[in-house]
């Protein structure tokens, strides 16, 4: 008999500069919080309804378009003004 291995797969990664950190993860972030936010208001304001999946769909685009930018500005002002004055050890 033989002994049957196991193949350990890592994930691929994606190698980037540095410089597009702030970028990808304040549009991930972004992404993920204007989902969440959409859907929790829809479900609070209209409740599960049949068309739910269309009004989140059509708000989250708009919700998307609004939250990226003020995340990314807000992301930068936090990072240099506000922990910038935090000594870390």
């Amino acid at each position: 008999m033989t002994k049957s291995t196991k193949v350990s797969r890592k994930p691929a990664k994606i190698r980037m500069s540095i410089k597009f950190y702030r970028l990808i993860f304040t549009g991930l972030m972004a992404l993920l919080m204007s989902l969440i936010i959409s859907a929790s208001l829809i479900l609070v304001k209209e409740g599960y309804t049949d068309f739910f999946f269309d009004h989140l769909l059509n708000s989250w685009k708009l919700a998307f378009v609004f939250a990226w930018p003020s995340a990314y500005i807000c992301a930068y002002v936090i990072q240099t003004h506000v922990l910038s004055r935090i000594d870390f050890y």
